[in-house]
């Protein structure tokens, strides 16, 4: 077993790959912001340190055996994030950094995928022996967005956009695989087991919630929903995730 060090630890996908390596033996600490809570048993050492100015990066890196990357923003700030924790593990002799990124970071022109795609680099070229891997959209982040849109009574839905969204329990485990593992480079993608339409999740989730809403189809223009409907978001080649997103919602729906 191995000494695993999770940055965003208490997040989406942090907080999940914390307790698959928890459940595989592993020791685990927990890198956020905020300390790791929780009545899991054991529970990981949790390191409140921020990325942003690194402090108490090299007592939280001492004997670390692998690195998974979850933390990131899109508000900013995830490339000097990077950086110091690519120079923290260096210092610390780290032999393996794991980071999670997105599909269609290299086809589709956002900002925060050009971040993502230049933090990919930056790892690849640290001297670290390293691990990307990319998947597509969480089930939780496209339920947010749809509820976000769904608190007016007419819902805009992009017209010709596709997703393939994924299980967030099922990326942590493959997380859990690798960072277990030697360094190998890119691995293939992993996404989820259907492409949809944006109109199809919309109506799923309003009928999922019980709610009535008006669809308004929205032509969005420009380089990125270009890039979106071309299926740059897309891995139908690699749809390996087995949890659909009918049975992500079917499920909260009876937790409620």
């Amino acid at each position: 077993m191995a000494t695993i060090l999770v940055t965003g630890g208490t997040g989406t996908l942090g907080r999940p790959l914390v307790h698959r390596l928890l459940d595989d033996g592993h020791d685990v600490r927990s890198l956020s912001r905020r300390p790791h809570t929780g009545t899991e048993r054991p529970r990981p050492q949790s390191h409140a340190v921020d990325l942003r100015d690194g402090t108490g990066l090299p007592e939280a890196l001492a004997g670390v055996e692998a690195i998974v990357h979850c933390a990131s923003t899109p508000a900013g700030g995830d490339m000097e994030a990077a950086g110091r924790l690519v120079q923290a593990a260096k210092t610390a002799g780290v032999p393996h950094l794991v980071y999670i990124s997105i599909v269609g970071v290299d086809r589709v022109p956002l900002r925060y995928y050009r971040t993502k795609l230049a933090v990919e680099r930056l790892i690849e070229d640290s001297g670290i022996g390293w691990t990307v891997l990319r998947t597509t959209q969480f089930h939780h982040l496209v339920l947010q967005l749809i509820k976000a849109g769904a608190r007016s009574p007419v819902v805009p839905v992009p017209t010709g956009v596709r997703v393939q969204p994924v299980e967030v329990h099922e990326v942590a485990d493959r997380l859990a695989e690798l960072a277990a593992g030697p360094p190998a480079g890119r691995v293939p993608d992993l996404g989820g087991p259907e492409v949809l339409t944006a109109r199809d999740l919309v109506r799923t989730t309003l009928e999922a919630g019980g709610r009535r809403r008006l669809l308004m189809p929205l032509w969005l223009p420009g380089p990125t929903a270009a890039a979106l409907r071309r299926g740059g978001n897309l891995t139908p080649e690699h749809a390996e995730g087995r949890r659909t997103y009918a049975e992500f919602l079917a499920e909260r729906a009876a937790a409620v």
